[in-house]
C-alpha cells in the first residue's frame, strides 16, 4: 500500500541529504541524522537496506559513511517508495480477496489504478529535482553540480 510513512520519509530525507551534502568524503549517518533530526536506529536500518538496493554503496572505517550509488538524476523517488514499503511489510487492505463483491470488482481497482498513477508520478521526481529544490529554496549544503557517476 502506498503511503508516507515516517520510514519512507526519513530514507527520502537521508537520499537527497546524502546527495545534497556530497564532497570528497561519505557523509556519516550521525551527520545525517543530526541535520535531518532523525532518529539514528531508524536511519541505520534504512541506509542499510537502500545499500543492499543498490541505491546507496557504503564506506566502512572511520571516515566511512554512504554515497550514492548512481547518478543523483538516476534514482527517483518511486525506487525509494518501493523500496521502503517492502521493508514495512505490512499487509494491503487492497491485496486482499476477501471483503464485498463491490470492493473486490470496484474499489480495488480504482485503488490499484491510484497506487500505479502515484508510482508513475514519483519514478518522475529524481533526487536531483530534490537537490534543485533544496537549492532554490536557499537551503545551505555542499550540493554539486557536476554529475558524476559513482556507479559500481
Amino acid at each position: 500500500m502506498l503511503r508516507l510513512s515516517r520510514k519512507l520519509m526519513f530514507a527520502i530525507e537521508a537520499v537527497v541529504d546524502i546527495a545534497y551534502n556530497a564532497a570528497d568524503t561519505p557523509v556519516q549517518s550521525k551527520d545525517i541524522a543530526t541535520r535531518q533530526n532523525i532518529p539514528r536506529r531508524y536511519l541505520e536500518q534504512v541506509l542499510q537496506q537502500l545499500v543492499r538496493e543498490g541505491v546507496l554503496s557504503g564506506v566502512r572505517g572511520p571516515r566511512g559513511g554512504y554515497r550514492l550509488a548512481r547518478e543523483r538524476r538516476r534514482v527517483t523517488l518511486g525506487q525509494i517508495t518501493r523500496i521502503v514499503a517492502a521493508m514495512e511489510d505490512t499487509s494491503d487492505p487492497v491485496e486482499s480477496s476477501t471483503g464485498s463483491m463491490l470492493g473486490r470488482e470496484v474499489l480495488r481497482p480504482i485503488w490499484h489504478e491510484l497506487q500505479d498513477d502515484a508510482l508513475a508520478k514519483l519514478d518522475q521526481i529524481s533526487i536531483e529535482d530534490l537537490c534543485g529544490r533544496a537549492r532554490d529554496s536557499g537551503i545551505e549544503g555542499a550540493c554539486k553540480q557536476i554529475e558524476v557517476d559513482f556507479a559500481i
